[in-house]
């Protein structure tokens, strides 16, 4: 069901191709960055499938890394994805995970053998706004996704990092990112995303690192990935992940 309302959706391609014209005026280490990535006449993506494999912290407090496999389907315009996890716990018992950005609305379903309920969560605002901080953060694995043609306003901080503002419908948020001394992204961040606590909402900063850039399909892209809360307590990893295949589609 939500595959289906992910591709229902999706809109025209507003550009077939990357013209390196538009990177005139942004920000020196974004100009860095998307060169870096792209070619010119880059076919822009409009659609992509990845499959993980990783392992994930099951503990709110402490470390019980647990290893998952996953498949996400993602879509450039309008934002949005489909995340399907399987992560193994003991064997023969797993808990199945939809992560889900769609047309404007958040949705985390987490479930015991896909049958008890441990979390749902489903909505606009803050539910809706982390979940697009994470297309945000992962476009990096559909770098074009990250032109200004694409939605994405930058705004300068400092010679390795920039601002960048993404709006879908009702949704807007704001995240910082940083690069390496190669010009790749390294970092990307946000003051407060919605943490899920004991089934509540608790805003809470937030991080994604990447690394291991690799060529697929004429794009740089980081097959390494981590996400983490930022408590005041220290940096707290919660998922960790290497993509396994990645196939991206083009306009026209």
């Amino acid at each position: 069901m939500l595959l289906k309302q992910l591709e229902e959706s999706r809109l025209p391609a507003i550009a077939l191709r990357f013209d390196a014209r538009e990177l005139d005026g942004l920000p020196a280490p974004v100009q860095r960055y998307l060169r870096a990535v792209l070619q010119d006449g880059q076919p822009i993506v409009t659609g992509v499938t990845v499959q993980h494999s990783g392992t994930f912290n099951m503990s709110a407090n402490g470390e019980r890394w647990m290893r998952f496999t996953s498949r996400q389907r993602v879509a450039t315009r309008r934002p949005g994805f489909v995340w399907n996890a399987c992560i193994r716990v003991v064997p023969g018992v797993q808990v199945v995970v939809h992560d889900a950005y769609v047309a404007g609305v958040g949705k985390l379903n987490a479930s015991l053998l896909g049958l008890f309920t441990l979390a749902k969560l489903e909505g606009p605002g803050e539910i809706a706004r982390g979940e697009l901080v994470r297309y945000l953060a992962e476009a990096a694995w559909y770098p074009t996704a990250l032109l200004p043609s694409q939605g994405v306003c930058w705004t300068a901080i400092d010679d390795r990092s920039a601002q960048a503002i993404l709006t879908d419908g009702a949704v807007s948020l704001t995240a910082q990112f940083v690069f390496d001394a190669a010009g790749l992204i390294e970092a990307v961040r946000v003051e407060a995303r919605g943490a899920v606590v004991r089934a509540a909402i608790v805003m809470t900063p937030w991080e994604g690192r990447m690394s291991n850039y690799q060529q697929r399909n004429g794009m740089l892209v980081p097959l390494t990935c981590e996400a983490a809360w930022l408590p005041p307590g220290g940096r707290k990893p919660y998922w960790r992940g290497t993509i396994m295949s990645i196939a991206h589609e083009f306009a026209g």
